[in-house]
C-alpha cells in the first residue's frame, strides 16, 4: 500500500508524475487548512502554519519537509516532542537569492524605480547631466548582515563591481575571507561603514525586530538597504522614518513582515524597490527546491537518513 502524502498543491507544476509514483499523494492548496488524517508525510511551503494544532491532526507524521530553506512556519519544539523530522531545502537556492539581491543592490542604486516612472507618466523630456544620479558603487564598501551561504554568494559578486565587503556573523568564515577579501566587523561597525547593508539573517527570537529606529540610525548617512532574508527582520515603520529624513538613500526588499501586505508608504516611496518575495523565483530553482523536499520525504519514508535535516 502506498503511504499516503500532503504535498502543497503550487508544487504540483514543479515535480514530474513519475518522481510519485510510489506515494498516495493528497495536493493541499495553500487556502485549505491542514487536515486531520494518516498521512506519513506533510510538504508545505512557508506560508503555512505547521503548529501543535496541525500536528496533533497528523498522528502518524513521520516527516515536515519544508519547501523552503526557512523553517519559522514550524513549532520545532512541537515537532521534536512527537518524532517528527524536519527538513529544509538549502544549497538549491542560493545563486538564485544571490542574484535577486543584486538586482536589487543594482536597481536601487542606479534610480531604476524613478527612471521607469518618469517614462510610464510621460514626464522624461530627454538626455540630462544631472538626471537621477545613482550611486557608483566601485570603490564602496558592502556590508552583509549573515555570511551564510547567500550572504556568502552575496559577497562573492561583489569583487566583480569593485566593492570592499565587510561582514557580521557569530564566527570569523576564514575561508570566505580569504576567497572574498572581506572583513569580519561587528555590526554597528559594519552600519556605519557600509554604502550598501544587505540582510541575509534567519528570523528568530533574537533576530526579528532587529532593525529598529535606534539600529537604522547607526547606518551611514545616504547608505542603500537590501533585504531578500526575512520580512520581521526590520521594523518597517523605522525603515519609512529613516528613509524620510535621509538617513537611507534608498531600499531594496523581497520580503515583509506582513505578506502579502505591504505598507503603502514603501510602495510608493520613490527609492523603495519592493518585490513580491522573488528570491528564488527561476524555474530551475523552485523545481530544485521541490525535488530535495521529495527526497527527503522518501529518504524517511525508507527508513534511511534525512538529506538536509534541521531536526531529526
Amino acid at each position: 500500500m502506498r503511504p499516503d502524502v500532503l504535498i502543497a498543491a503550487e508544487l504540483r507544476e514543479l515535480i514530474p508524475d513519475h518522481a510519485l509514483r510510489d506515494l498516495a499523494v493528497r495536493w493541499l492548496p495553500g487556502t485549505a487548512a491542514t487536515p486531520s488524517g494518516q498521512y506519513l508525510a506533510l510538504i508545505p511551503l512557508l506560508s503555512r502554519p505547521v503548529r501543535t494544532a496541525e500536528l496533533e491532526r497528523l498522528p502518524n507524521l513521520k516527516i515536515v519537509a519544508n519547501c523552503a530553506v526557512g523553517v519559522d512556519n514550524i513549532d520545532l519544539s512541537a515537532a521534536e516532542q512527537r518524532g517528527v523530522t524536519v527538513t529544509n531545502t538549502p544549497d538549491v537556492l542560493t545563486d538564485a537569492t544571490a542574484d535577486l539581491t543584486w538586482a536589487l543592490i543594482l536597481a536601487v542604486a542606479r534610480r531604476l524605480k524613478e527612471g521607469q516612472r518618469l517614462i510610464a507618466g510621460g514626464r522624461w523630456r530627454g538626455w540630462h547631466p544631472t538626471q537621477l544620479l545613482g550611486l557608483e558603487l566601485a570603490g564602496r564598501t558592502l556590508g552583509i548582515v549573515g555570511a551564510g551561504r547567500i550572504g556568502q554568494a552575496v559577497a562573492r559578486r561583489a569583487a566583480g563591481f569593485g566593492m570592499r565587503v565587510l561582514y557580521s556573523s557569530r564566527t570569523h568564515k576564514p575561508e570566505f575571507e580569504r576567497a572574498t577579501g572581506a572583513s569580519h566587523v561587528d555590526l554597528n561597525t559594519l552600519l556605519g561603514q557600509s554604502d550598501v547593508v544587505s540582510l541575509h539573517l534567519p528570523a528568530t527570537d533574537q533576530t526579528r525586530g532587529l532593525f529598529d529606529r535606534e539600529r537604522l540610525a547607526l547606518c551611514k548617512e545616504g547608505a542603500l538597504f537590501i533585504n531578500t532574508a526575512r520580512g520581521d527582520l526590520i521594523h518597517e515603520a523605522a525603515l519609512m522614518e529613516a528613509l524620510e529624513r535621509g538617513q537611507l538613500g534608498g531600499a531594496g526588499l523581497d520580503v515583509f513582515a506582513d505578506e502579502p501586505c505591504i505598507p503603502a508608504p514603501l510602495v510608493d516611496h520613490p527609492r523603495v524597490v519592493v518585490l513580491p518575495h522573488i528570491g528564488s523565483a527561476t524555474t530551475d530553482t523552485r523545481r530544485a527546491m521541490a525535488a530535495l523536499a521529495l527526497r527527503n520525504v522518501l529518504a524517511i519514508l525508507a527508513g534511511e537518513a534525512p538529506i538536509t535535516p534541521v531536526l531529526r
